[in-house]
């Protein structure tokens, strides 16, 4: 549970990128949107995305998407379907879109882990004012390297989050260790598009418009153009299928949702 904004902050800054030595990453790179970057550089370069956007970032959702993300993260609540028993970790939740949903929905026992402290804030402030002052606790944590024990949760979900790790698979992994067995990994993100005709209008969009949107409403244009370069880099559906099998989740399924401009992936810890 967290109580102040220089906490988080403090326990953010102390964290290594993905949990482990800088020296264990010395002379690796990752994608930082169509960019190579050091590897151990990524997660600090992805914090200053979202330190930028925090404040403003549910309000660009809803005009990136004209409200549509609420649809998609219904469709991700239905596959859900959240019962009082059930114990929720959602990932990258930061402003708690999906932990507000959850025990809208009939969930109580709910933590929230982003590894962005100013999403965190925004996310507690956010259910605050809702009057949501119990049922969820709010932590500062790597995807990578969560800060919760093993097999503790019956569900894991993670929307727009698993694009911007530094390391897919070391998050999905991690998903498996803190799942019981039978427990349920739902991820929601973008993807690939199905639809020829809806791709080109969809590349006209995103890299025309989103990003003078992110400089009228956001004041970050360059935050908006990372975003949409890192949905290009993301693994598409069926590939995204294989390493969730090879991180040893079961029945992996996918579910295009928009023509595939958003998938939910979804997969069980046995």
């Amino acid at each position: 549970m967290i109580s102040q904004e220089d906490t988080l902050q403090e326990e953010t800054l102390n964290k290594s990128p993905e949990g482990r030595p800088k020296d264990h990453m010395a002379g690796e790179t990752a994608d930082f949107g169509f960019r190579l970057v050091e590897r151990a550089d990524k997660a600090r370069l992805v914090k200053g995305v979202f330190d930028s956007v925090a404040a403003r970032y549910d309000l660009m959702n809803d005009l990136m998407s004209a409200g549509v993300h609420r649809l998609w993260k219904a469709a991700l609540i239905d596959q859900l379907k959240p019962r009082p028993s059930m114990r929720l970790l959602d990932v990258a939740g930061g402003t708690g879109d999906i932990a507000l949903r959850f025990l809208e929905h009939g969930g109580r026992d709910v933590t929230v882990c982003d590894i962005n402290a100013e999403m965190v804030l925004a996310g507690r402030d956010r259910a605050i004012d809702k009057g949501v002052l119990g049922g969820v606790q709010w932590s500062v944590g790597d995807a990578q390297s969560l800060p919760v024990p093993d097999n503790a949760f019956d569900a894991y979900t993670i929307a727009f989050g698993l694009r911007n790790v530094t390391d897919i698979d070391a998050a999905l992994a991690e998903a498996r260790r803190v799942l019981k067995p039978g427990g349920r990994f739902l991820c929601l993100e973008f993807s690939q598009v199905a639809l020829p005709g809806l791709a080109t209008l969809y590349d006209r969009y995103s890299y025309d418009i989103v990003p003078k949107l992110g400089r009228w409403v956001a004041r970050d244009e360059g935050a908006y153009v990372y975003l949409i370069e890192s949905i290009r880099r993301f693994p598409d559906q069926a590939a995204l299928l294989a390493r969730l099998s090879a991180a040893g989740l079961a029945r992996a399924r996918v579910q295009n949702l928009s023509g595939g401009i958003v998938a939910i992936h979804s997969a069980w810890r046995i």
